[in-house]
């Protein structure tokens, strides 16, 4: 995690992702995915569920998303001196 991309509004994005297990259609798994991502447009979340649905056989059911700011503009300042102690 990069000071930068969190200047550049990226959150910590957490999905949580219910699929059918294929070897049993009837039953259902939680695959919990958490990145930084950019929203609304999650654009990391989107390439992961692509490459799910391209390369995994298990179908996807639902997705529930959830992002939280890692950095408020009230918490970055200049310090207006610095201390060294020896």
């Amino acid at each position: 995690m990069t000071f930068v991309k969190m200047l550049a509004d990226y959150r910590l994005t957490t999905a949580e992702i219910l699929y059918h297990m294929p070897d049993h259609p009837g039953l259902l798994q939680t695959y919990v995915w958490q990145e930084l991502d950019i929203a609304p447009r999650f654009p990391e979340l989107s390439r992961f569920l692509d490459f799910w649905q391209r390369e995994l056989d298990g179908k996807l059911h639902s997705v529930k998303v959830a992002g939280q700011k890692l950095i408020q503009p009230s918490e970055v300042r200049l310090a207006g001196f610095a201390v060294t102690l020896h």
